[in-house]
């Protein structure tokens, strides 16, 4: 009886745990997509792309950061240092970015590789 009663507790917690753990996996990743009205109109994103400038890309993605940390119910606790999030330019293309400091206007890192061209089929 108690062999039985323990099966069923240690059934119950590895579901508790896997759903807990996919539900964190499945989060890791914000997607910020700057076509949103909220922040057409920051400066260093309007026109920013892949294409463009290094700096300009990691301030423009410092600026849509600092929105969204002020905009989240939470503004401490959003993107915090080794947060990883991937951002939407205005044309399409997106990229992957890791904040590193949030309190710098560049306190963030470009990850090499993970920068898309926009689709041109529509």
């Amino acid at each position: 009886m108690n062999y039985r009663r323990w099966l069923i507790g240690a059934k119950f917690w590895f579901w508790v745990l896997a759903f807990v753990a996919y539900s964190a996996a499945a989060v890791g990743i914000v997607l910020i997509d700057t076509a949103d009205s909220r922040y057409q109109n920051l400066s260093q994103v309007r026109l920013t792309s892949v294409k463009s400038d290094e700096q300009v890309r990691r301030v423009g993605a410092a600026q849509v950061a600092a929105l969204y940390r002020a905009q989240s119910g939470m503004p401490f606790a959003s993107l915090p240092p080794g947060a990883t999030f991937q951002i939407v330019w205005p044309d399409g293309s997106t990229e992957t970015v890791t904040v590193v400091d949030p309190t710098s206007s560049t306190g963030n890192t470009l990850q090499v590789g993970s920068q898309q061209q926009a689709s041109t089929l529509q």
